[in-house]
């Protein structure tokens, strides 16, 4: 039984947080600064982190091994598994022609590509997060919006900043949900703090991603359509989160946006026109029937309707699930104080939910959709063949990402990183929430970061005398301006698209000062409620 150290280097927080941070400087490197494709990032950091937990941190070399593999099965199941089927989906409607009969859809909703993306990017993206989670929304977006004519580069970044707003109460609630089961406090109180915390970063999402695509003159022209878009997402989250629970707050707010959306579009349209870089000009939008535009977008109502139906019935579809206690791994690593309460093993249950998973709830949309709309198995297995061409590379990044966070995890380098932030004292309210970023940079997912620093946040609030719920609500909050960041992300969104390896440095860099201050502004809400209003928190 190993023991986890988390001030390995002469008993300092200081110089053990520097080293436990070499691999994250690596990658920053690698993508920011000599721009290499997100997979030689990806595997140059997992080789600095194996260095640091093993001649560091003291990891026996055989669990450091075992850590990386468990996370790459993470990775690719059931992660890489969604963005596989979400991306054979899209390439469907392609080969079948019906994605041009959405095309035209959109287009006769809106010529304007700030509308396009308000909707597509933004509402619609919210609306699968909700469902499904785990990569699906950038997946499925930023593969619409790349067939409408964005450009790859642009698809890829607009949808990977829209995704935030929900990410806290993605794939029904379950960030909240193992938020709830770590910390063990009422999840109707740590909804409700999400919820007032996210709540005025989603009011100006919307109209942040016009600044964004083109700056104030393409905000002034749509502003109408990105305030409204803006205030019923924002004012449904607030009331879904605070007064129903989390499960349904994505849903209904993601449906409120797009709802509000349509009909404006039915009675306003921009006054100006916006070009936006590297878009495909549209072609002149053609007149449908309701049966053809309801057989093209046919896929994509069953991939919503399943994956409503597969979280309805998830109970039992779990009850299929193939758990497997990770080899070598399983309970050999004591987690020690103050991360838990007492030194307890630290688990690695590999969980293979073949059958509940997201990703075979689209593999299903993907097969009938294909049988509905004609294609023969021919062509059905063609385009499952370009499909895992198309993604080899993709799926290495995903599965090298997870597991460099799974051997920072189990080394215990993670936990070094989040003392670090926990020893800020009275700026801990502001940390607190770059904490969960970095969770979320590191895992690529809100849930994963909930369940990896949510009690150290607890017992940091009760050691300085500050609201527990609220931060350990500023954990889930702050992690949803990580998502945009971390490789996982990005390389679903370079897949989805299409673009080429060498852009994704690009990507990277593009998403990266925006991650950091949406992520300050969240920090400040947070530092406002704990000690300007704290009456206002839960």
């Amino acid at each position: 039984m190993w023991q986890q150290d988390y001030t390995p280097i002469a008993g300092s927080i200081g110089w053990s947080a520097l080293a436990a941070a070499f691999p994250i400087f690596v990658l920053l490197y690698l993508l920011g600064v000599k721009r290499k494709p997100a997979w030689v990032a990806a595997l140059s950091g997992l080789a600095a982190a194996a260095v640091v937990a093993v001649a560091e941190y003291g990891m026996p070399v055989d669990k450091a091994l075992s850590a990386t593999a468990y996370g790459a099965a993470n990775g690719l199941f059931p992660i890489g598994w969604v963005v596989f089927t979400a991306i054979l989906l899209y390439r469907i409607t392609l080969e079948t022609g019906k994605f041009e009969i959405v095309k035209d859809s959109v287009g006769n909703l809106s010529r304007d590509r700030r509308l396009q993306a308000l909707l597509i990017a933004f509402a619609f993206g919210a609306f699968i997060e909700g469902a499904a989670g785990f990569g699906t929304p950038v997946a499925v977006a930023a593969a619409m919006l790349a067939g409408l004519g964005f450009s790859p580069f642009y698809a890829a970044g607009i949808c990977l900043l829209a995704n935030t707003a929900p990410v806290a109460f993605g794939s029904i609630g379950t960030p909240l949900i193992t938020l709830n089961r770590i910390t063990g406090l009422p999840i109707g109180q740590l909804s409700a703090g999400v919820g007032r915390i996210c709540a005025p970063v989603s009011l100006i999402v919307p109209a942040y991603l016009i600044l964004v695509m083109g700056g104030w003159k393409a905000l002034k022209g749509v502003l109408p359509a990105a305030i409204l878009c803006g205030v019923a997402f924002a004012g449904t989250q607030f009331a879904v989160s605070n007064f129903v629970g989390a499960e349904l707050t994505d849903i209904l707010s993601s449906l409120a946006a797009i709802g509000s959306l349509i009909v404006l579009f039915k009675v306003w349209h921009p006054k100006d026109s916006f070009d936006l870089e590297g878009t495909t000009p549209q072609a002149p939008s053609k007149d449908h029937g309701a049966g053809e535009v309801f057989m093209a977008w046919l896929p994509y109502l069953l991939l919503v309707a399943l994956v409503l139906v597969w979280a309805a019935i998830k109970p039992k579809l779990d009850a299929r699930n193939v758990v497997v206690e990770w080899p070598g791994l399983h309970n050999q690593i004591q987690r020690m104080p103050p991360i838990v309460k007492a030194a307890s093993g630290y688990e690695a249950k590999y969980i293979f939910n073949w059958l509940s998973a997201a990703g075979t709830a689209c593999l299903l949309a993907a097969m009938l959709s294909a049988l509905l709309l004609g294609m023969s198995l021919k062509r059905f297995g063609r385009v499952f063949t370009a499909t895992v061409k198309q993604l080899l590379l993709p799926e290495l990044t995903i599965a090298t990402v997870l597991g460099l966070a799974f051997l920072m995890n189990y080394s215990g380098a993670t936990t070094t990183l989040g003392l670090a932030f926990a020893a800020t004292g009275a700026l801990f309210p502001f940390f607190s929430a770059l904490l969960g970023w970095l969770g979320v940079f590191l895992t690529g997912s809100d849930t994963s970061a909930n369940a990896l620093f949510g009690n150290l946040q607890v017992v940091t609030a009760k050691a300085l005398d500050l609201n527990p719920i609220l931060m350990a609500a500023s954990n889930s909050s702050g992690g949803v301006m990580g998502k945009m960041i971390s490789l996982q992300s990005v390389a679903v969104a370079a897949a989805a698209t299409g673009m080429r390896a060498a852009d994704e440095s690009k990507l990277f860099r593009f998403t990266l000062g925006h991650s950091i201050l949406l992520a300050s502004v969240l920090g400040l809400i947070v530092v406002f409620y704990a000690y300007v209003m704290p009456g206002w928190a839960p």
